[in-house]
């Protein structure tokens, strides 16, 4: 059995995600780089578009969040000229890791799939993504950014210059894999089907009956667009009982989930995880095991949760989801930190 460090550093699996002196100053130079983009697009704005794309820090609409095709609070990607846009795309760029934005802009792509397969609906547009600043971003205050339409919901909170929550993090695809048209064969979310299928597949007749707790998978995630979520039901294999290569193939899909975010933000998902102890994480799959068959699976610790589910239009329509129990937008933590402040202040007084 591997050891913590090891499972997180160690074999051909997770050796890409080691940590060099130089990623580390990378990443350190990062955070202010998403708080620089976002100053700039705010700065690209008149004085209509900064009162859609700019709210308070408090708003409730912080919290409203979904992934479904419907009208938001926020600025729309249809509504800025081009220099906005150009702006709006380079603050995404560098919120998100080379993987994670070019899902995230196969998800947009596949809004002219849809519109293809339902006789041009204009509820299926491209353009209909919304940005959406909270607060006054600078590096001593508290503000966070949104970037949400169908089947992508992405959340950020930063507090003196530093990235402290990225949740909820959803993606979703339909059609998952598109079977027809000038985007035949596009798969954006392949590898997070794959690999799940190709752990599940791996495990021995008795881990399946520990891993597989339903043969019928839920209709939609479980924690669906929820404000707040809480630790579901404690079922499914647990990490160390996976031999060491199946857990190579457990952390290369927790890393896919993981890597959307910039190496800074990744990485200081998998220390609170291997904090929080990986041995003890969960693996749990509903459904059939074969392509094509409806599942889902999660992933879950003390901490957080993955949800995927694939079961809408024939089992190809995919929903993923990270929530962070103490996490997602950045609301215990911003309380600890406020909390902690005031203690601090009153200690020095």
């Amino acid at each position: 059995m591997l050891n913590r460090r090891e499972v997180l550093i160690g074999g051909a699996a997770v050796a890409a995600a080691a940590i060099t002196e130089q990623g580390a100053s990378a990443r350190a130079r990062k955070a202010p780089v998403i708080l620089s983009a976002v100053q700039a697009f705010l700065a690209t704005l008149d004085p209509e578009r900064l009162a859609k794309a700019k709210l308070p820090f408090n708003s409730e609409e912080r919290f409203n969040w979904h992934y479904i095709p419907k009208e938001r609070n926020g600025l729309r990607y249809k509504n800025m000229t081009p220099e906005q846009q150009a702006a709006a795309h380079k603050l995404l760029q560098v919120s998100l890791s080379k993987s994670g934005y070019r899902k995230v802009e196969g998800i947009r792509q596949l809004e002219l799939v849809l519109k293809a397969m339902e006789n041009g609906s204009a509820t299926r547009d491209p353009e209909l993504y919304y940005f959406t600043v909270f607060g006054d971003p600078s590096s001593k205050g508290t503000w966070g950014w949104r970037y949400e339409g169908h089947h992508v919901s992405l959340n950020w909170t930063s507090i003196k210059g530093k990235i402290i929550a990225s949740s909820p993090q959803f993606l979703g695809t339909n059609p998952a894999e598109v079977r027809q048209g000038p985007q035949k064969g596009t798969r954006v979310l392949a590898a997070e089907e794959d690999l799940g299928r190709a752990l599940v597949k791996a495990l021995s007749a008795d881990q399946k009956k520990l891993a597989i707790v339903s043969d019928t998978a839920p209709a939609d995630v479980v924690t669906a667009a929820l404000r707040k979520t809480s630790i579901l039901e404690d079922n499914g294999i647990a990490f160390k009982e996976l031999t060491a290569e199946q857990q190579g193939m457990f952390m290369t899909l927790l890393h896919e989930y993981a890597n959307i975010q910039i190496e800074e933000i990744a990485r200081q998902r998998l220390d609170a995880i291997n904090k929080s102890g990986i041995e003890n994480l969960k693996f749990a799959w509903m459904g059939g095991i074969e392509k094509g068959q409806p599942h889902y699976y999660r992933i879950q610790g003390t901490s957080f949760l993955i949800e995927y589910d694939c079961t809408q239009n024939d089992a190809n329509h995919i929903h993923t989801v990270w929530r962070d129990f103490h996490g997602d937008f950045g609301v215990d933590l911003l309380a600890l930190h406020y909390n902690t402040a005031d203690h601090d202040h009153g200690h020095n007084a």
